[in-house]
């Protein structure tokens, strides 16, 4: 399970709980969050689908505790379009 709280203007608190519990700190500026969905899903649904995309690749515990959102498509550059097609972007 991944969940995903406000804890700060543009900050997010990840938890994922499984297989071994992991917290994450995921900042998300409103102008990628434009990008990404067009503001068509709620930041904590976006983050969700930006996790279980990570989730597929790499174990929880691999993922760093704190980044911005943008990053990760510096480790995985398909990030954006796979996001999109996961959302129905």
């Amino acid at each position: 399970m991944i969940c995903v709280t406000m804890v700060g203007l543009h900050e997010y608190e990840v938890v994922v709980e499984k297989p071994t519990e992991t917290i994450h700190r995921v900042t998300l500026a409103p102008d990628y969050y434009q990008k990404l969905c067009g503001a068509t899903v709620t930041h904590e649904w976006l983050i969700i689908q930006a996790f279980r995309l990570l989730l597929e690749r790499e174990p929880n515990t691999a993922i760093l505790s704190r980044f911005d959102l943008a990053d990760i498509s510096r480790y995985f550059p398909d990030f954006e379009d796979a996001l999109a097609a996961r959302i129905g972007r």
